[in-house]
């Protein structure tokens, strides 16, 4: 008895430590597998075809909840519910060949170092096939500022919210209220004839992130055009085909991507596989279902871009509200689609078998506005949280092959129906990740655009919900980073100002501008990321964030 147990202690132990192992009992029989693997795939909605004028961006209200129940580390990556805007297409290049749009949306990703079980949102601005990325101002792939890779692909707009480089926070224990985003474009530059000193058009569509929360509401940030017009310099035949000159496509799919939820595979000495997955949880309400993703709009450039448009050359304000004639509401269609699957680096990408999640998953509760889902059967757990009542999913899984099917299904089983010689019932999934995370730090040289014009006002500090500490300046608007390297002239920088002190004069925090959620309660914002403008510098400038670690 005392020996079984040593081994598998010891089988655990390598387990943590390798991702992969050989437990000492497989050594002395050679009949027990026991291997890291991971839970990954789409949960995939369904909803109507929608007519393709409605291009002018989208809003969303999506649940944020903890998905895991003890987060694992690094080694977890999973978005919830979102989407992906594609510029609609022209000419005939495939999208395997001509990949960009805006994604992101709320998650946790392998490159996050300041995570917790509470999701963060990024803005995910994808250059042509991921050269680069812009996850918020200040924030691209990797760290290198000698050679930045989306790091000046997004500008502050509001002067009330900071953006994090590691990712927006929302406020801790955060479990199954909806957290409204959407991007919109705002014509606060002009159409250029030439990028880069090339006779490459650039278009003035900087697309907008809006966000509903219950501490912010309105615009946040945007994409400059020169982020996507980049690509057209270094190969012209890709002009005119980015978001920042095409419409964005009316039709996208609104999904839930997972890459890695970890997980644990053994065989027994009788050749049967069985797995266990890290305890998965969705939010419960007091009906018993999860609401999951609310209210799709979809927008022409009546809903905002026209009024806008017209009051920069001089016409009456624009409130910022959205415009009901240029929008349209998006109906949910019954239905669900799984294609979690488990895989490792022992199984074949086509011999990856399907968790069997649509066994004890219901979404007959959706209705045209909400997608919900009801959770079913004896596996299914639910319990009452001090953030909020959450259901977990079953942890245990058999590999069931049927007939002449070689890849088979994971279906779902009791913990007592698994055997206690595959040890899966004392695998943990928990945080062993020991490095300590890498703090994101700006450029310090004196001639580099963070000094030179050089913020008016700072530095500050604030603590944020995560543990880290955020160092943050007041720039004047036109002399943020992110502009001084968007390819646009003093004079076009200047333009640009007075468009948005136009905006922060009239476009207040405490207003809504999205189309508001018709169910539950909206999510908020850390409020660590609240700000208040100094003093003279209530208009026409933003705060940057230079700094985030640990103090």
């Amino acid at each position: 008895m005392k020996k079984n147990i040593l081994k598998q202690l010891l089988a655990i132990i390598l387990f943590n430590m390798s991702g992969h192992f050989v437990s000492a009992q497989e050594k002395a029989a050679g009949d027990e597998r026991f291997r890291k693997v991971n839970v990954g795939g789409y949960m995939i909605t369904k909803v109507e075809k929608v007519d393709t004028s409605y291009n002018a961006g989208y809003s969303m209200y999506a649940a944020a909840w903890p998905l895991v129940k003890e987060y694992p580390g690094r080694s977890f990556q999973s978005g919830l519910f979102g989407t992906w805007m594609f510029p609609q297409n022209k000419g005939p290049l495939k999208r395997k060949d001509f990949y960009t749009d805006v994604e992101g949306g709320l998650g946790w990703w392998n490159d996050t170092e300041y995570a917790t079980e509470t999701p963060k949102f990024i803005m995910g601005g994808v250059q042509l096939n991921f050269v680069g990325w812009a996850n918020g101002p200040g924030a691209g792939q990797g760290r290198d500022w000698n050679d930045p890779k989306g790091h000046y692909g997004v500008a502050q707009l509001s002067p009330w919210v900071l953006w994090p480089p590691d990712g927006l926070n929302l406020k801790q224990g955060t479990c199954g209220e909806l957290f409204g985003s959407g991007y919109l474009p705002l014509p606060l530059t002009d159409p250029k004839s030439t990028t880069a000193g090339k006779d490459i058009p650039s278009g003035n569509q900087c697309w907008t992130l809006f966000l509903n929360s219950g501490n912010f509401k309105g615009p946040v940030a945007f994409f400059t055009p020169y982020f996507w017009t980049k690509a057209s310099v270094d190969d012209p035949k890709l002009s005119g085909l980015f978001l920042d000159q095409r419409p964005s496509q009316a039709n996208k799919a609104f999904q839930m991507e997972t890459q890695h939820i970890r997980s644990a595979e053994a065989t027994d000495s009788k050749g049967q596989t069985y797995a266990r997955i890290a305890a998965t949880q969705y939010p419960l309400g007091s009906d018993g279902n999860s609401e999951l993703l609310h209210r799709l709009m979809v927008y022409n450039r009546k809903a905002l871009w026209d009024k806008v448009e017209a009051w920069f050359k001089g016409g009456a304000p624009a409130d910022g509200i959205i415009d009901p004639a240029g929008a349209y509401m998006q109906k949910f269609q019954k239905g669900v689609r799984s294609n979690w699957s488990l895989y490792g680096d022992h199984i074949p990408k086509d011999k990856r078998a399907l968790l069997n999640i649509t066994s004890y998953m219901d979404a007959n509760v959706t209705d045209s506005v909400t997608l919900r889902v009801r959770w079913e059967g004896d596996l299914i757990t639910r319990r009452k949280t001090n953030k909020g009542s959450v259901v977990t999913l079953p942890e245990y899984y058999k590999l069931v092959k049927t007939g002449n099917d070689t890849i088979g299904k994971w279906i779902a089983v009791a913990p007592k129906d698994v055997p206690t010689v595959t040890g899966l019932q004392n695998v943990t999934f928990n945080n062993t990740d020991p490095r300590t995370p890498v703090a994101y730090v700006t450029p310090h040289d004196k001639g580099s655009c963070w000094k030179t014009p050089g913020p008016a006002a700072g530095p500050f500090k604030t603590k944020l919900g995560d543990g880290s500490t955020v160092t943050y300046y007041w720039y004047r608007f036109a002399d943020q980073p992110a502009l001084l390297n968007a390819d646009l002239s003093k004079e076009e920088r200047e333009e640009m100002q007075r468009r948005v002190e136009l905006l922060h004069r009239n476009w207040t925090k405490n207003r809504e501008y999205l189309p508001a959620p018709m169910i539950g309660k909206l999510a908020e914002i850390d409020q660590a990321l609240i700000v208040t403008p100094p003093k003279g510098m209530e208009v026409g400038y933003v705060p940057i964030v230079s700094q985030q670690g640990i103090e």
